[in-house]
């Protein structure tokens, strides 16, 4: 590609709500049905081109997204409205919907361009079977001690060597993350139960890093572990010592700021 050609290339920003379930994951794999893949597929019959699509973070299989940003380049020039919308006619039938099709400059980059990833983990706390949030939210059978998971949780905020709590497969150089921000709200579930959403907010999060970190602190919030075991969880820097995994299919990427 000559240098008048890249230049003439325009970068687009998308952001994306999807359902996990059907999904193996958001990256591209062969013989898999993925979002990505999906979503290469639609702008292919959109624009006639073939594209590198980068999103800001990888979501495993069963995890959604609300707010998921990725980016493009293509030749043809498009207005904001039709790209969404004909994004959109091209994935009907799929559990993916393309919020938002923006123009942005060549420098935005949807993964190193963030300043900021949110996730939610989304849990129903009942005795009775889960029915209405099935695969949106993992289900406890008793009521959870909350004000000793966010004494818990106080002890992850902050800048750790996080190894206790990220997957033994995870490929990133170093196991050290900012964790700025974690908070429990609850509410009352229709006629029964609490649903209990935790909030995780970092620049960058480590492999399965939020739901190792939800596992744990249901572990605290039954009675299994105390807050305090949090700190020699992070000083023995080893997943072995870590607490449980939580489901994937109750989590959610919430948003990205840049």
């Amino acid at each position: 590609m000559t240098d008048t050609q890249t230049q003439s290339l325009q970068r687009w920003k998308l952001t994306i709500e999807y359902d996990g379930i059907p999904y193996c994951g958001w990256q591209i794999q062969d013989d898999e049905r993925t979002v990505q893949g999906e979503i290469i597929k639609a702008i292919a019959k959109t624009t006639q081109e073939n594209v590198d699509l980068i999103a800001a973070g990888r979501t495993d299989s069963g995890v959604h997204a609300y707010g998921q940003v990725a980016h493009f380049d293509i030749a043809k020039d498009f207005d904001e409205f039709t790209m969404r919308n004909a994004l959109n006619a091209h994935l009907r039938g799929q559990a993916i919907s393309i919020l938002t099709a923006e123009k942005v400059s060549a420098d935005f980059h949807a993964r190193f361009s963030a300043k900021q990833r949110h996730y939610r983990y989304q849990i129903l706390a009942r005795p009775a079977p889960i029915v209405a949030l099935k695969n949106r939210a993992w289900h406890v059978y008793r009521p959870l001690d909350l004000d000793k998971m966010r004494e818990a949780a106080t002890h992850l905020v902050g800048t750790h060597d996080f190894t206790s709590f990220r997957a033994a497969a995870c490929q990133a150089k170093s196991p050290v993350r900012t964790i700025d921000d974690i908070r429990l709200e609850v509410e009352d579930y229709i006629n029964d139960g609490q649903v209990i959403t935790i909030f995780v907010s970092a620049k960058s999060f480590l492999h399965h890093q939020v739901r190792n970190i939800t596992g744990t602190l249901i572990m605290v919030g039954k009675g299994k572990l105390s807050p305090d075991d949090m700190i020699p969880m992070l000083q023995a820097k080893d997943r072995q010592a870590g607490g449980m995994t939580a489901p994937a299919y109750g989590l959610y990427f919430e948003k990205i700021d840049y």
